[in-house]
């Protein structure tokens, strides 16, 4: 039931207050919210990730899963989908055929492409493909480029992002980017909308842990120090 509001001259009808019941970030400045769901996200063991990416005028679909020890899921790109696997400082790739007679370049090396198909390919540090790649399957790399608005933060009201309430706030009234912040429980980011639509990326399992496991030898190939140019 909504409370009646009592005044000078009687009672007036019901108020609600959208932060009632919530973590209380709603009633703070556009900026302290920023820090509090950056404190937050930073905290967190682990986390899911998924949707879009545009960078150096790709774009690449992520679903991935974080924690501090690595990540793994899947990044489709120019309509192709791998898999990546990163535990510790090793970093593996998984794809079909068709992706690595894309990467050769000759598209006649089938004999390759097929000793590579659905295996996991031990990406070589010093490849070019290590850095390209090893950073979607970094928790503090990720957040820490991915949640920054950019020119001056406002709020900009009350949401909702997959059941949940949240508090949105806005870098130069959206052109610098949106990001909504969970009203329930820790201060989560839930969605962000990065700025010149450069993405958007949907954040879910805060906290909620897994296992990375290692690729057995019979599922991985080392190729050498260098992988096909992609």
């Amino acid at each position: 039931m909504c409370a009646l509001v009592v005044t000078g001259t009687g009672l007036t009808g019901c108020s609600e207050d959208p932060d009632a019941g919530t973590n209380g970030v709603g009633k703070l400045s556009a900026e302290q919210i920023q820090s509090k769901t950056r404190a937050a996200a930073e905290s967190a063991g682990a986390l899911r990730l998924s949707g879009n990416v545009v960078t150096s005028g790709r774009t690449y679909g992520l679903d991935m899963r974080l924690n501090s020890g690595g990540g793994t899921g899947s990044v489709t790109a120019e309509g192709t989908t791998f898999q990546l696997l990163r535990i510790g400082k090793e970093l593996y790739l998984k794809a079909g055929a068709d992706f690595w007679t894309q990467a050769d370049g000759k598209g006649d090396d089938s004999d390759a492409a097929d000793k590579l198909d659905g295996k996991y390919v031990k990406v070589p540090s010093g490849d070019p493909a290590y850095r390209k790649f090893s950073g979607f399957t970094d928790k503090d790399v990720l957040l820490d480029g991915l949640l920054t608005l950019h020119g001056s933060l406002e709020t900009d009201g009350h949401h909702e992002q997959a059941g949940t309430r949240t508090i949105r706030i806005t870098g130069d009234k959206g052109d610098g980017g949106t990001l909504d912040v969970s009203l329930e429980g820790q201060p989560y980011p839930l969605r962000l909308a990065r700025a010149g639509g450069a993405g958007t990326l949907t954040f879910s399992a805060w906290g909620r842990n897994f296992s990375l496991t290692e690729p057995k030898k019979d599922e991985t190939v080392d190729y050498g120090k260098q992988l096909p140019a992609s």
